[in-house]
């Protein structure tokens, strides 16, 4: 959570939401603190909205679906539009990537990555707003049949706080392809980038009332929103039990959703695996913004005649991994806020007393700032698939590593948790590759490898308690649009 409400504006800038194409306050004027992870102190602040705010968020979005030029305009002006916001996205890029690093306390390259992720996600919808087409289908003598793909109408994109930027960039970009309007409620704890990439849609073009951003507590502005009878569509990305709350406060409406939930995603590492090959892909999938990635690859599964060696191998550079302020650009930032870094070593002391081996501790710059929330990265061996860390996401730089007897017993393990969102299997045997990955229970598997550079064009979304629904690809567009059936009796 952020800081206590303040009816003074904090000290730094007091960043405005965007709603109806106006900069506007909370209308209570109570007003959130922005910390900065890397050395908690306050910067900025933001609007603390409530439901008055929320619903003069909705009934804007509403009257620019229902009245405005954008569910109308073509297809191709609409994508001309998010090609404009991509440019715009790069002419910026150095201010976001700052704003986004200092905003999560992410290293600064990495805020640089994902301002070029952010960038590809606007330059792919812009190229297919005009490519998804309707069908015609076989039916009876004297008719004609076809469909057609059309809007939602408004749609209510709930935004964690992990990656900011590219998330947002993922449900603006395939909900505005398709036509919808959008009230973005970002993340109280990271809602600074979402702002300014709503002004520079404005400066693109996009009208007035099509894209608006509220900020604001979960608690308020999130849940009102979720439930509000004016939404049409939600989507959310964040953690399994807000996402049941907001399933439910959307099915008071009979609303479709799109969940994305989180994940235990294993990584599969066979005997005959390039195991040089293999290990800085092992250690970066966990420690990538800090280990808070719903695709985190948090259970490395080894095959037994060559788990020692891995097993050493890996806590060689877990021993040298080392966490630091965001303009330090160090292997990896600060937790997002004082409670996740609480979280994280509750789950790290939990795993120890329930007998599980710390083979490695990173370490924290010792120039890093004593008020800033960090976490080193953890390194457990040998950890019995049971217990917590094995079951349950912890979100942070915590790697579990889990030996396994054959093909059978790896399935098990990587198939045994609720999760089911991302898995990477390493071998060279390609029958091996085949089997695995189509065996593995994960929206997305990768072999002898581990994510693809944000990977904009490949459907992305889980199973079991990882979630429903797809984003990313043109299977996003899918989901922020419903289809229409048409039938002519023309004789």
């Amino acid at each position: 959570m952020g800081a206590p409400l303040s009816t003074t504006i904090a000290q730094g800038r007091a960043f405005m939401q965007l709603i109806d194409g106006r900069s506007v306050d909370a209308l209570s004027g109570a007003r959130i603190d922005v910390l900065c992870p890397s050395d908690g102190k306050v910067f900025a602040s933001i609007p603390a909205s409530g439901a008055a705010d929320v619903d003069l968020a909705v009934k804007a979005a509403r009257r620019a679906f229902e009245d405005g030029p954008w569910s109308r305009m073509p297809a191709v002006e609409r994508g001309r539009c998010l090609t404009r916001l991509f440019h715009l996205v790069e002419k910026h890029g150095d201010e976001l990537a700052a704003l986004e690093a200092r905003d999560t306390g992410k290293p600064a390259r990495q805020g640089k990555t994902d301002v070029a992720g952010t960038m590809r996600y606007y330059e792919f919808y812009g190229g297919a707003a005009d490519k998804i087409h309707g069908d015609t289908i076989p039916f009876l003598e004297g008719f004609t049949a076809l469909t057609l793909r059309e809007p939602h109408g408004v749609v209510a994109g709930i935004i964690p706080w992990n990656y900011p930027l590219q998330i947002l960039a993922r449900v603006v970009g395939a909900a505005l392809a398709m036509g919808n309007t959008l009230v973005v409620k970002p993340a109280e704890d990271a809602s600074l980038t979402a702002i300014r990439i709503a002004e520079l849609a404005l400066e693109a073009g996009v009208p007035p009332g099509v894209f608006n951003v509220i900020t604001g507590y979960g608690r308020d502005a999130g849940a009102t929103l979720s439930a509000h009878p004016e939404v049409d569509y939600v989507t959310f990305t964040g953690s399994p039990l807000t996402g049941t709350a907001i399933q439910q406060a959307a099915a008071v409406n009979n609303r479709g959703v799109t969940m994305e939930l989180g994940g235990k995603s294993p990584q599969i590492v066979f005997a005959d695996a390039n195991i040089e090959a293999a290990l800085p892909v092992l250690v970066n999938a966990i420690i990538q913004n800090g280990g808070q990635t719903c695709s985190a690859g948090s259970r490395v599964l080894i095959e037994k005649p060559i788990y020692e060696r891995v097993a050493t191998a890996l806590a060689e550079r877990f021993s040298a991994l080392v966490a630091g302020p965001h303009e330090a650009d160090r292997d990896l930032g600060a937790l997002i806020n004082a409670k996740q870094r609480d979280r994280v070593a509750g789950m790290v002391a939990a795993a120890e007393e329930a007998g599980a081996t710390v083979l490695a501790r990173g370490s924290i710059d010792p120039d890093a700032p004593s008020g800033g929330f960090y976490q080193p990265p953890v390194l457990f061996g040998s950890v019995d698939p049971t217990i917590q860390l094995a079951q349950d996401e912890v979100f942070g730089p915590v790697l579990a590593l889990l030996p396994f007897d054959d093909e059978a017993d790896a399935l098990r393990l990587a198939n045994g948790t609720e999760f089911g969102l991302v898995a990477s299997v390493w071998t060279l045997d390609g029958a091996r590759q085949h089997r695995v990955a189509k065996r593995v229970r994960a929206g997305q598997v990768f072999v002898n490898g581990y994510g693809a550079g944000g990977g904009i064009e490949l459907p992305f979304g889980g199973f079991k308690k990882s979630g429903h629904g797809r984003e990313k690809g043109f299977e996003a567009l899918f989901d922020m649009s419903a289809t229409k059936t048409i039938v002519f009796n023309h004789g």
